[in-house]
This record gives structure tokens, sequence and C-alpha cells, in this order.
């Protein structure tokens, strides 16, 4: 064996020739080895895929990287040989390895030609695993360079440089080509299968940029027309470069699902970490080779630099100076594209990924059910799409940095060594020390964000609490105390935040202290060691140096940003990881045999819309063991076409049994069976943001007959003729500019509209007056729409039940009588009428359909729009405002408004500390060259303990100025932080209502969930300023619609399901992805253009400052150089400015584009405040009587509008119980409003107790009235801290309540006040939470007492009872009742009759029964509730 090495490495050593790799190892491993398995490899592919593959379309830049490169190759080979003939032939001798090498190089070229021409050379090079060589092929010729490049050897060096460069190019060439052909072979199969629109999509396709050139490619020039477009003009969506096909979120989403599903189908435990690896891991591989080549490139320019100073030192006149120089250029040139590049498809894989995870985190949202979902809750939800989804992604960041970093730190600790041996070991003890230092810091780090996440997910939830019931906190009063619980959320949140920060703030000091420190333990071991510091060592290190400061201060960002990702992966894998619904026709418990085993219970159930059997269901997920069932052993059949009405009791389980059919529930016992398609009415109405047409067509078909068929079955077609914009008006978020009624209505039409096998209408009728409920049980329920399908009703309207087929009694969970209504005593549920409703109902049903008839043209008369507060207003504008968007730069007092948040005296600090710690950190550069410059000299007139010390200094002073900077940087953020926030919240609880109805909630949470923690610096230039802050802008807007819709959704998830509508919503959400996809990937084309650019101008200078220098050494200047210590700090700060001037500019467009962050922020600050404070202050036990006077009052909601209350007046006397009646519209909750002073009244005045409303602090005079709102309002929270948020009673009084209230004994079996109610109070039915609103409001024991049809969601008889308690324990109380039910108001002392705004009717109910012209005696005949 050593005779064969010393046959191939005669007079060399194998391996290593003890300062690098010998030329033995390098041409036979490097160079031989290498091109000898190239040869292999494109021999066997190109014998296995000569036969059967058709000719691939290639362009002329591609058959010229084929076939004219490696002619290129071929040619410099085949003249190394004769070079290597020539050599022998005069007698020299010439080494084996020299000629396997050489003779391979040649072998390897002409094989590719040959294959090229012969073969089909674009599959066999454009094979993957080829492709993959090559790339590992660029790196053993980089390592053979290095063996083959002796000092000073400058031409032997470009012809060794030239031959790797050709192996770059070609292999960079082929691995785009591949890419290119894959989406070319995609992009065939897509257009065989595409219809006539192909054109269409083609077109598409040419303006993605997949089609660009490489030149255009590598520049960004696709760029161009957008800035050209921002410089003239602010930007629009239409603007936006197109997304490649690959970047489109529907493919995004396709890509990770299902490496997750198959996670899911493999592994006990899925992890969606593995899941994004077999989705994304091989580009992500890729991209690390790329990066690998790239950090080795950054090493070559502080080599090409030591080098470059020896020359100068050495005074020589040859030429290699020249090309030393102009090769410091070249390498920037390339890196700068390497840079780029690498950023640019890093970027472009991160954009993929966070177009997946939110999409799939989406679409779980869709498919997951209310009981699977209550272990999260909505904020928890929401931050697993706004916060967890980014820091995922970073993911793509830490990850290579977590190798790459390492690699950079070790090959310049190993070139370190070269220069200054081992002094260098001095520097390795500073890294070393700091590790366990980290790792510390980073434990407390991971601590402290898994808390902080934790306050994070409660404040977005405390915050969208707010902002969702924000009308009903306002009429209690209670918004001070909401916004004092989410400020302690708020507290603890930014306590961990502080935590976090100010340990980041000691990584910054312990990493950016390093290289100094670094500079000072090396150069000055190297000094007493007796080594003389010379130019070309020193600054070699001090560039050395500066490559180490990036790696040094990434890494403890980096680990940070691992600990994050880790965190929110392994949430988002919990949440990804929970059971899906079940869309099946049948559904079984656990591991039960299935309730249908064989063919004759199939036919026997053939006639069936649901089947239960022995079924027991919970509100619970399937972790929890712990079951608190609702539903149990239900046995039940629901027969097909008929009508069902669900009746009981207050929180008896009439809903939950809807739920269950629905598939919402957790089925835990037996068996629960369905089929055909459902249509659900929820009883809360679910309503898009959107259109009244969008609203009810759902995402069907448009049928001009059908349509006006369901608006006349649903009462809606004269609500919409009167609104402005027809049934194109635009409804706010949650259907806010309409009334109760009009939700409820179109929610039946969206349901009737839809045409399903079967109905679930939860409690429809509730929500309207009873004229309108007999229209829509008669037109609608009992019409022909619905009259051929299945209808499940919940409801407590006799007049239904006495229509319905069969009716369901449920009584605390068990079905207590199934059976028709015939057979079922009606009188014993309602209750008794003076009226005799019910018999004039059922003597007279014959009659009734034609009365019904006639009532509805009558009402068609008085029916105007019905919501009392915003009516649907002009087109879209008026109702919700399109997302206002500034124009040109970010105005000079955002920055001063910022700086005043942090607080003047942090600003100054900040920009202080950063100039004098660069300062510094240049006095020690400029020490040490003036230290050289003397040795060098041979005048040194100080000794080495002086220079060491003076070094010293700066080295303490440098790392003081950091500390200082850290520490203020993380206190100014912070506490502008705390204060945009803290301002921002007071701001938005003391705006008006109308300010919300008109402004998505999901808007107002994308603006307020930030942290505002920003510090940059930086310059510009106007092109790229212009357009970055546009496109900042235009980012920020586009993100506004996926937080609205993403909440949205979550409130109607069940609703969706039940219209099997998951497709549509899942649609609409990717295309509002796409535009933010859209905007987000233009913006980073935009920043990497100017990048390039810059790095172009930097690699510029840096070539012509070393040709100067080069020129000035040989005297061809009139201008003297000085020393070389000064030209090689000149040429050390030169080589990092091509990082620094990108990062310098890039940090300021990033200050500016954050700053529309705050800039919209601060947009907000600005809008409208109620008037708070009064000029008369109230006495705490004011009212005394209650008397309320209005005199001449009128209210409009917008000045184009119509008014809502017109003139009237009227006197209700203190301890008056007062009921307000009339249609659906006529202005009933405009009375409450304008009592509250929700909205401010234009004409009259409101006087309680003598008192005018309007002096009054606005506050105090809401916290001296209670309210019952319609819609109940529980938060999150004990049952305690609702019924007596402000802690003012004892349990006994709270108990006592509870009881007037018959609520006791559902609170007591619910485990009593300090059972933790989830969001919205869902623990307890809509009936229950509406009495336990009632006993907040007896609580309070003022002497106003305003009720919003609080009796519409329970039972008649409750209602009747809770009449009683309002009677006999409201005594001495006003009491101001809005009814629909005519018997709420039998009983009470005075009623009056709205319409139109106008009181038209006033006197005792039974008076005015007796009087049968009367507007309530019409009324009270029409009615049978």
């Amino acid at each position: 064996m050593d005779d064969f090495v010393n046959l191939i490495c005669p007079n060399s050593p194998s391996v290593w020739d003890g300062n690098r790799l010998s030329k033995c190892f390098g041409n036979i491993v490097l160079g031989f080895g290498a091109n000898a398995v190239t040869i292999v490899m494109i021999a066997v592919l190109g014998i296995n895929q000569r036969t059967g593959k058709r000719s691939l379309r290639m362009n002329f830049l591609e058959k010229f990287f084929f076939l004219f490169l490696p002619a290129i190759g071929a040619c410099i080979s085949f003249l190394d040989i004769a070079l290597l003939l020539k050599k022998a032939h005069h007698g020299f001798f010439i080494a084996h390895h020299e000629w396997f090498f050489r003779c391979s190089q040649f072998a390897s070229w002409t094989l590719i030609i040959l294959f090229s021409k012969c073969f089909n050379g674009c599959y066999i090079f454009c094979n993957r695993i080829l492709c993959f060589w090559w790339i590992v092929k660029l790196l053993l010729g980089t390592l053979h360079l290095l063996t083959a490049y002796p000092p000073f050897q400058v031409l032997l060096c470009v012809k060794e440089i030239c031959t790797v460069s050709l192996d770059i190019i070609f292999g960079v060439s082929i691995n785009i080509i591949r890419i290119k052909q894959a989406s070319y072979k995609r992009s065939s199969l897509e257009d065989s299968l595409l219809s006539a629109d192909t054109d269409v999509e083609e077109g598409c396709l040419n303006e993605s940029g997949d089609t660009q050139s490489y030149f255009d490619l590598m520049t960004f020039r696709s760029i161009t027309s957008v800035m050209n477009h921002g410089v003239t003009k602010q930007l629009d969506f239409e603007d936006l470069l197109q997304l490649p096909t690959d970047m489109d979120p529907c493919s995004c989403h396709d890509t990770l699902l299902s490496c997750w599903q198959s996670q899911q189908s493999s592994c006990p435990d899925p992890s969606l970490f593995r899941a994004i690896c077999c989705a994304y891991g091989w580009p992500y591989i890729r991209l690390g080779l790329l990066k690998v080549l790239n950090d080795c490139v950054g090493f070559a320019a502080p080599l090409l630099l030591n080098k470059l100073i020896r020359f100068l030192q050495q005074g020589t006149e040859s030429w290699d100076g020249y090309v030393l120089a102009i090769s410091l250029g070249l390498i920037s040139i390339f890196k700068s594209f390497l840079d780029t590049q690498y950023s640019f498809h890093l970027s472009r894989l991160k954009l993929k990924l966070r177009s997946s995870i939110i999409t799939v985190i989406y679409q779980k949202c869709l498919y997951i059910n209310l009981a699977e979902r209550s272990k999260f809750t909505e904020g928890e939800i929401q931050t697993f799409m706004a916060i967890d989804s980014d820091r995922t992604v970073n993911l793509c960041n830490s990850f290579h940095d977590m190798w790459s970093l390492p690699l950079q730190i070790g090959v310049a600790l190993f070139l370190l060594y070269t220069q200054v041996k081992f002094a260098f070991v001095a520097g390795i003890a500073i890294t070393i020390s700091l590790i366990p230092v980290n790792k510390w810091i980073s434990t407390l780090i991971a601590s402290a964000t898994v808390k902080m996440m934790k306050q994070k997910d409660e404040r977005i939830r405390r915050t969208g609490e707010l902002l969702t019931y924000i009308r009903t906190l306002k009429m209690h009063g209670w918004e001070l105390l909401f916004s004092s619980w989410l400020m302690e959320t708020r507290s603890l949140e930014v306590m961990h935040l502080t935590t976090r920060k100010y340990l980041d703030a000691w990584c910054v000091f312990f990493w950016a202290t390093t290289p100094t420190l670094f500079s000072l333990f090396t150069f000055g071991l190297f000094a007493l060691m007796g080594h003389q510091l010379d130019a070309a060592t020193v600054f070699t290190c001090l560039a050395l140096f500066n490559t180490l400061i990036s790696p040094l201060n990434s890494f403890p960002w980096v680990i940070n940003g691992l600990i994050d990702a880790i965190i929110s992966i392994k949430r988002l894998s919990r949440f990804l990881s929970c059971s899906q619904h079940k869309s099946k026709l049948e559904t079984t418990a656990g591991s039960s045999s299935p309730y249908f085993s064989n063919d004759k219970s199939e036919i026997f159930h053939e006639d069936k819309a649901v089947v239960f059997d022995d079924s027991c269901f919970a509100w619970s997920s399937s972790d929890e063991k712990d079951l608190d069932l609702v539903l149990k052993h239900v046995t039940l059949g629901i027969p097909k076409g008929s009508f069902i009405a669900v009746i009981g009791e207050v929180g008896s389980g009439k809903s939950s049994l809807l739920n269950s059919i629905l598939g919402e529930m957790r089925l835990v016992h037996g068996s629960v069976y369905s089929c055909g398609s459902i249509a659900y009415v929820p009883q809360v109405p679910w309503i898009l943001s959107g259109t009244i047409r969008d609203n009810i067509l759902f995402g069907k078909h448009y049928d001009p007959k059908r349509y006006l068929d369901t608006l006349e079955a649903s009462a809606l077609d004269l609500d919409i003729s009167l609104m402005v914009g027809g049934d194109m008006a635009y409804i706010g978020e949650k259907g806010i500019n309409l009334s109760g009624g009009q939700r409820a209505r179109i929610a039946l039409a969206r349901a009737m509209y839809n045409g399903s096998d079967m109905f679930i209408l939860d409690d429809v009728l509730s929500a309207v007056d009873a004229q309108v409920a007999r229209c829509i049980l008669y037109n609608a329920i009992l019409g022909p729409l619905m009259k051929q399908q299945t209808r499940v009703l919940c409801t407590h309207n006799v007049q239904a039940i006495s229509s319905a087929d069969t009716i369901v009694v449920m009584d605390k969970g068990h079905v207590k009588w199934v059976g028709r209504s015939a057979d079922w005593p009606v009188s014993s549920y309602s209750v008794f009428s003076p009226l005799n409703e019910i018999d004039i109902c059922l003597k007279n049903e014959s009659q009734e359909c034609s009365a019904v008839e006639d009532i509805h043209v009558e009402s068609q008369q008085n029916l105007v729009l019905e919501k009392d507060t915003v009516p649907a207003s002009d087109r879209t504008q008026e109702i919700i405002e399109v997302e206002a968007r500034k124009e040109g730069r970010v105005e000079l007092t955002i920055y001063k408004n910022y700086a005043t948040f942090s607080g003047w005296f942090i600003s100054v600090v900040i920009c202080l500390s950063a100039i004098l710690m660069q300062a510094s950190r240049n006095g020690n550069d400029l020490w040490l060259s003036n230290w050289v410059d003397a040795t060098r000299s041979s005048r040194k007139e100080y000794s080495t303990s002086f220079y060491l010390v003076i070094l010293c200094i700066f080295c303490i002073v440098n790392s003081i100025l950091t500390l200082v900077r850290a520490f203020s940087f993380a206190f100014g953020g912070l506490r502008a932080a705390v204060k945009v926030h803290d301002t921002l919240l007071k701001r938005l609880i003391n705006a008006p209502v109308q300010f919300f109805d008109q402004t998505p909630g999901g808007r107002i949470l994308n603006r307020s969930s930030s942290c505002f923690c920003y510090c940059h610096s930086g310059i510009s230039t106007a092109n790229f300023r212009s357009t970055s802050r546009e496109l900042r802008r235009l980012d920020s807007v586009s993100r506004s619609p996926i937080y609205t819709s993403f909440t949205e959704t979550l409130d109607g998830s069940s609703t969706i399901r039940a219209f099997k509508s998951e497709d549509l919503f899942f649609a609409r959400f990717t295309d509002q992805v796409k535009l933010y996809q859209q905007t987000s990937y233009t913006e980073l084309t935009a920043s990497l253009w100017l990048s390039l650019r810059l790095q172009l101008l930097a690699a510029f200078i840096i070539s012509f400052v070393a040709v100067m220098a080069v020129i000035g050494s040989h005297g061809s200047l009139p201008i003297n150089f000085s020393t070389p210590g000064l030209v090689g700090l000149a040429l050390s700060y030169a080589a990092p400015v091509v990082s620094l001037l990108g990062s310098f500019l890039t940090s300021f467009t990033e200050t500016e584009k954050e700053m529309v962050s705050v800039e919209r922020a601060l947009e907000y600050m600005d809008v409208p405040q109620e008037e708070l404070h009064g000029s008369q202050s109230l006495h705490p036990s004011w009212p005394y009587q209650g008397q309320i006077e209005f005199q001449n009052v009128t209210l409009r909601y917008k000045p184009s509008l119509p008014a809502a209350l017109r003139d009237i007046s009227f006197t209700i006397e203190g301890g008056m119980q007062v009921g307000f009646i009339g249609r659906t519209g006529a202005g009933k909750s405009s009375v409450l409003n304008a009592l509250f002073r929700l909205t401010p009244i234009c004409k009259g005045c409101i006087l309680v107790d003598s008192i005018n409303i309007a002096s009054a602090p606005i506050r105090d005079l809401r916290g001296h009235f209670s309210v019952v709102p319609q819609t109940p309002f529980l938060f999150e929270g004990s049952l305690r801290d609702n019924l007596d948020p402000f802690q003012l009673s004892d349990d006994l009084k709270i108990w006592k309540a509870l009881e007037r209230c018959h609520v006791k004994e559902e609170v007591e079996a619910a485990g009593g006040l300090d059972i933790h109610l989830k969001e919205s109070g869902m623990s307890f039915s809509v009936g229950q939470r509406q009495l336990l609103c009632l006993a907040r409001a007896l609580l309070k024991s003022s002497k106003v007492l305003c009720l919003d049809e609080c009796t519409a969601n329970v039972d008649t008889q409750t209602a009747s009872i809770i009449q009683k308690t309002i009677s006999s324990e409201c005594r001495g109380m006003t009491v101001i009742t809005i009814a629909h039910r005519i018997s709420t108001v039998l009983n009470m002392d005075s009623v009056l009759v709205l319409d139109h705004g106008i009181l038209v009717e006033q006197g005792n109910p039974q008076v005015l029964l007796e009087n049968e012209s009367s507007r309530f005696s019409s009324f009270a005949k029409a009615s049978t509730m």
C-alpha cells in the first residue's frame, strides 16, 4: 500500500503538508475522485434514461449552458493536458496525481458534451441526484482550489478559479433548469385538464414571473414597474406582482395538509414539525447547501485582504496587487448575488409555510366541533393564527442558523489561528465562558415566553370580549371595569415581556462586546508571547472579528427564535390533533357497535330523518374524562317531512338536542343517525359581514324567483325595499346595524333558500313581534318552501306548538314526552290569556292563513327598517367604512409621538450610546493601526504595556456603552409599548357606540394586538422608501380581513358545518390569504432589489479603495496614502460595508414600515370621544323617584338617515311599570339608546327626576340605571363576578336574587357561585343566561330598570313567573319593558305604542284592550303569544 501511495504521490505527503491539505490529496480525492463519480453517474443515468423520454423544450440560454459551458471546460482541461505534455517533453517530472486529475477533468466535460448531443441531456443533467451531487462537487472544487493556491501565484490562481467557476455556473444552471422544467411539467399537466378558459390561466401564469429570464430573476427587475407606480401614485392591490404558481395558498395548504394527515395516520403523537419537514424539507436542505457556499465565500474577503496588505507592505511593483484588488471586488459582487438569492428563496419558502399554516389552522376551525373546541379559548385560537404561525415560520431562519453560525465561528477561529497562532485561545476562552451564561439566559427566556404567551392569549380574549359586547358594557357602565381587568392581564404580560427584553439585552451585551474583548485578549496575548504585530496580521484579524460580529450577535436571537418556534409548534400540534367533525350519516360512541347492524333495521328507519338510540351527549372534549352529561339516554325517531316542536323549560336541553343532531356535541354513549342535508338557524343568529343578498344566498346560485319567494316568506321584502341599496345594503360585523328580528329572519331566509332536506330552527320566533312571528310560521315554516321537508323547531310559541305534527318535551336532559300535538294538553304549558288566544287560534285555523296574509299586507304599510340603532345606509361606505390608508411618507409627528411615548430622555440616551459605542469601536481599531505603524517604523515610543492599557480602556468604555445601549433600547421599547397600548385602549373605550358599529372588531384587534416594540436606525432613498411604505400599508390593510374573517368563522362555525359550506368559506379565506401573500411577496422583492444594488455599490467602493491603494503604493499618484496601517484600516472597514450599508438602509426602511403600525394605532387615538364629563354631579342614591320625561325628543343615527324618534314626548311617573310595543323598527330600542345616551339626541331633552341627563357625567348616568339587554351577556369568569362585578353584595343576597329569578336550582346543580363560566356563558342555555342577567339587574337595586325583551328566550311559564317577580319585587321601581309578547305588558301600569318613531298611543293596557279601535287592541288580537 505504501508503494502505491509513493507511486501516486512521490515526494509529497499524502494528506497534510503542515500548513494545508497536500496537493496530492487535492488532486486525487477532491479532483480525480469527484470527476470519477461524476462520470459514473452521468453514464448510468444516460443508459437508464436514453429511451422512453420525449424531448423537453429548452430556450437558447438553457442550450448555451448545456453545450457552451462544457465546451469551455473541455478546452481548458485540454490546455492543462497540453501544458503537462510540454513540461514532460522538456524533462520536468510530472506526478501521477496531476495526470489523473487533468485527464479525469477532460473526460467529465467531454462526456457531458457527448450525452447532451446524443441523448436527452436535459433529463440526465436535471436528475435530482445529479443536481445534488453537482452542489457537493462545487464544495470539493473549492477545497481543491485552496490546495492549488500557493501565495502570490496569481495567474495560476486565476486559471484555477475559472475552472471551479465553470463547475459553479454549470451546477447552478442545471438546478435552475430542473426547477423550471418541473414547473413546466406541472403546468403542462394542468393545461391538459383545463377547460375553455385556458388562455386566461396561461396569461396569469406568464404574469406571475415563472417565465422570467435568469437576469431578471437574479436582479429582481420584476419590481421595477411597481416602484415606478409607487413614486407617482398611491399603490393599489392591482399594482402588485403576481404570485408564482407554487406560492398559491391552495397548493401550499394541500402540501402541508397531506403531510400532516400522513403524520396523524402513522404516528400516535403527530408532530407538526415532522409534517413541515416532509412538506418543505428538501427545498430547505437545498437552501442549506446554498448557505454553506455563501458562508464559505464570505471568508474569501479577509484572506484576500491579508494578501493585499502583505503585498502593500513588501512594496513590489508586480501585477499581483491589481489582480488581488479586483478579486476582492469580484468576490464581493459574487457574495452579493449569493446573499440576495439565499434571502429571496428562504423568504419565499417562509411565505409558503406561513400560508400553509394559517390555512390549515383555518380549515381546522371549520371542521372541529364546538365540544372538541371547548378546551381552547377563543383568544387562544386567535393567538394560534396571529402569533404562533409567525413564530413557527421563523423556524426557517433559526434552524439553518443553528449550524451555520457555529460553522462560521469555527472557520473564523481556524483562520485566526493561521494568523496569530495560539494567541487566539484567549478569544476561544471568552466564547466558551459565555456558553453556559447564554444557556442559562435562554432557559429563563423560554420560561418567560411561555408565561407571556399565556397572558397574551388571555389579553386577546379579553380584548375580543370587550369589543364584542361594547354596547352592553356601555349600557351597564362597565367599560372601565373591563378595561381594568384587561390592564391587569396586560400588566402580567408586560411583566414577563420585560423579563424577556432585559434578558435579551444581556444577550446583546455579552455577544456585542465579545469581538472587542476578543481583539484585546488575542492581540494582548500575541504581543506578550513576543510576536511582532504587523498591519497584515492585525487587519486580517480585524476583518475576521467583523465577520464574527454577525454570528455572535445573532446567536442568542437564533436560540430565542428556536425556543419560541418549538413552543408554538407544540401549541399548534395540540390544536391540529383534535378530532374533527364527522360528516357521516351515522355516528356511534366510542368502540361500541353501530346502531344499524342489519338490513331490517335500515328498512325500518328509512322513513326517519333522525334516529337517537340510547344516546348520551356532553359539552366536553375527547380529552376530558370527567363528563357532565347534558343529554341522557335519548331514544327518539324523527320522521321525514314532519314538523317537530321541541319544548321544555329553560335549561332542559332543547338547544343541546338540536346541536347533537348537527354533531356539535360529544357522543358518549349510544348512537345517532341522520340523513340528508341540513339547514340550521341558531338561537343567536349568525350574520356575515357583507350584503343581505350574500347572507341569504350563502354561496348558492342566484335564482330570482326562489329568492323573492324566500324574502316574502320570511317577511323581509318590505324591510329590504325600504333600505338604501335594497338587498345590496351592507351589513356590519355580526349584523350590528340590524335589529334582532331582522337578524333572525335573514338567518331563516338563508336556510329556506338553501333548500335542504331538514331544517333545524332554534327559537327563531322569539326575536320578532307577534304579527311577524305568525307571518313566519304560516308563510315560511308551514309554507310551500318548507312544507315537504323535515322541520325541527325549538320554541316557546304556543301557536307553533299547536301546529306541530309531533311534540318533544325535554326535561333536565331527558326526553320526557313525545306525541302528537292533538294529544298534548296545551293549556298546561301556556299561560292563561284574557283574550283566550289559543282558543281563537284553534277554532279559526282555517281562516288564519288568509288573516295572516291580510296582516302581512297591512304590516307592509307600517313596517320600517327594523334597526332601532343604525339603519342600513348608503351602499357600503356608510355602514362599514373602507379601512383608511394614509398616503406618502410617514410623517415626522409619528416619530415624535413614538419618541414621546418612549421618553425623550431615553430616546437621546439610545442615540448617544449607539453613536459613542460605535465611536469607541472605531477608536479601538484606530489605536491598533497606530500601534502596528509604530512597530513597523521601529519608532516605538511606548512599551507594549502602554498600548495594551489604552486598548483595554477602549474595550471597557465600549462594553459600558454597549450595556447602556442594550438596556436603554429595551426600556424605551417597553415603555412605548405600554403607553401606546394603554392610550389606545383608553381612547377606544371612550369612543361612541357608532364607531364600533362601523368598524369590524378584527380590524381593531389587528391594530391593538401588537407590542409596538420597535427601535431601528438607518437612511433611505426616495424610490424605495415610497414603495416600501405603500407596500407595508397594503400589507396591514390586507391582513385585517384575515383576522376579521377568522373571528367571524369562529363565531359561526356550527352554521357553516350544518350547511356543508366549509369549502365555500375556505375558498373565500384563501383568496384573502392570497392577497396578503401577494403583498408580502412584492414587499420582499422590493427590499431585495434595494439590497442587491447597495451591495453592488459597496463592491465597487471596495474595488476602488483597493486599486487606489495599489496605485498609491507604486507612487503613481500625487497624493500620499500614508502608512500600510491606515490603508489596512480603510480596507478592513471597506469590506464589511457590503453588509453594513445594506442593513443600514434596510433598517431605516424597516423602521419606517414598522412606524406604519404605530401610525395606524395613532389613527385610533383620534377617534371621536363620548362627552364623559357633565356639569352636574349625581348623588349616589339618585334617581330618587325614577320619574322619566321625554320632551320633544328627536334622534337620528346619521344626518343622512330618517329620524328613528320623531319629536316624541311622554312622562313616566316614578314607580310605574311601562311597556313599549310596536312593529319591529318602530323605535322601541331607540328610546333606550336615547335614555342611556348611546346616541346623542338631535333635539329636545330627557329629564330623570327633573335632572337633564345631558348635563350628567355619562358613566355615572348609566351606572345609576339597571338594564337587561335582548341578547344576554355573560363574560368569562366566576358566576359571582358576573352577577356582582363590583362585589357589593353578599352571597345571601345573591342567592335570594337567583331564587327570585327561578334559576337557583340550576346554579346549585352547576356548582354554585364559584363555577367558572366559559366565554359567553356557554355552559348555560340562552334562557338561563337571560335569567342570570335579570338577577344581576335586581341585585343592583336601581330605581330605573330597563328590560329589552328579556323573556324572549324563555318558555311561557317561566316568562309568566318572571313577570310576576318583576311586578312584586320591583315595586317602587320604574320599569321600562321593550316587548314582543302582548302577555308581557298586559299587567303593566301603562303601554306606549310606537310607529315610525312616533308615539301614536299611550294608556292602561286593560283600558286599551276594551277599545277595539285602539292600536294596542289590534296588536292583541293578532297576537297568539
